[in-house]
């Protein structure tokens, strides 16, 4: 609130700085000797309210800029004089040069209003939010801008139902803008497809390996793509809820919580490079696998989330941040999260992260959204 009251008294100053320009200009002419001259101050005026002021205000200070400085030598009996017709002249001048940026910075920034949006509705399109129960698992997922109003990035979270089981990634595709949405689509239209059709999560990222590489191709380079991608694909297979398969493209570690309050960091065993480097280094992938008893959450995450840093350059720890809490489920569990980055670095991120939850519910547990539906249709039956 303290931030947003002071923005808005900056705001208001700004506004009244061009009158307080053109007055001035009027005193300091009437008070000082003939010799100096308050053109400064009028030429000043449309300039400063050029890009504060709509395309009618800032004219409208230019002309009473104009008017101010001719009024001025006339009531001086000096308008004849050549150093007047200068001086009027040159204010003019800079208030239709004031017109002209007012121009350009309205232009520009519906430009990039129209583009951020495009870029919003995409991603949108490419990236929904999964249903927040799937195959028995509680979901929930999102994705968290850096800053109001600023371009998305590349982070991408999906989970897909498979027959091989319940499959997720989570990876963030280096660049921002379209461009990363595009790479963002690319990347989880093959994810899904091949979520659906490979047998093992290892042939799923082989398949998203190929996809990269067959795009940046077509594009004349994977530079000209966006270049790569780091992910965690993870798997709970069919009639096997206990247990998670892991795979790690140079992603950070997702985190395994406890319903006790402990967590784990699931490090893969063998270190891999990112999607879209198969140029560089080639090895096969090999999964690895973790318990997942009743009551954990699995909890993906992308590096605007480990990278998050304060006023004193300090990273946000998320396991040592998140060690010893319970939550209510995956939704609780990402909403503090948010929070707590948000609290960790002053509201001043500097990049974009997505989140993705897996809750297990404990053996027993009922369904609190069914048990809410049914509470609700009982009394409202007759």
């Amino acid at each position: 609130m303290g931030q947003r009251e002071d923005r808005g008294r900056a705001r208001r100053l700004i506004r009244m700085l061009p009158a307080v320009l053109i007055v001035g200009g009027v005193f300091f002419d009437q008070l000082t000797p003939s010799v100096f001259t308050a053109a400064p101050f009028f030429a000043a005026a449309p300039v400063i309210a050029a890009p504060f002021f709509s395309y009618r205000g800032t004219l409208v200070t230019g002309i009473v800029a104009v008017l101010a400085i001719a009024g001025l030598h006339v009531y001086n009996d000096t308008s004849a004089q050549g150093s007047a017709i200068t001086e009027l002249i040159t204010v003019a001048t800079v208030s239709v040069v004031a017109l002209i940026i007012n121009r350009v910075i309205r232009v520009s920034g519906e430009e990039l209003a129209s583009a951020r949006v495009v870029a919003e509705t995409a991603q949108r399109a490419v990236l929904p939010v999964p249903e927040d129960r799937i195959a028995g698992l509680h979901i929930a997922a999102r994705y968290e801008a850096a800053q109001a109003g600023t371009f998305i990035g590349g982070d991408l979270f999906a989970v897909q139902d498979t027959p091989y089981g319940v499959r997720l990634v989570v990876g963030d595709v280096r660049g921002k803008g379209l461009g990363a949405v595009e790479a963002v689509a690319v990347v989880i239209g093959a994810f899904r497809e091949a979520a659906e059709q490979e047998a093992t999560i290892e042939l799923v990222a082989q398949r998203l390996e190929r996809a990269l590489t067959r795009e940046g191709v077509r594009r004349e380079g994977l530079d000209a793509f966006e270049g790569f991608t780091t992910a965690a694909l993870a798997e709970i297979p069919r009639g096997r809820p206990g247990v998670i398969r892991l795979l790690n493209r140079g992603h950070p570690a997702p985190l395994l919580l406890y319903s006790d309050g402990g967590i784990d960091a699931l490090v893969p065993a063998d270190p891999a490079l990112p999607l879209g480097m198969a140029d560089l280094a080639a090895w096969p992938d090999r999964a690895d696998e973790a318990p997942f008893p009743p009551g954990a959450t699995l909890l993906l995450y992308t590096d605007g989330l480990s990278e998050a840093r304060n006023a004193q350059g300090v990273f946000y720890e998320p396991k040592e941040r998140l060690r010893g809490r319970i939550f209510p489920g995956p939704e609780e569990l990402l909403t503090a999260v948010s929070d707590d980055v948000r609290l960790h670095t002053g509201g001043h991120s500097t990049d974009d992260m997505a989140l993705l939850a897996v809750g297990r519910p404990l053996e027993g547990q009922p369904d609190r959204r069914r048990t809410v539906e049914i509470v609700h249709r009982e009394r409202h039956d007759p």
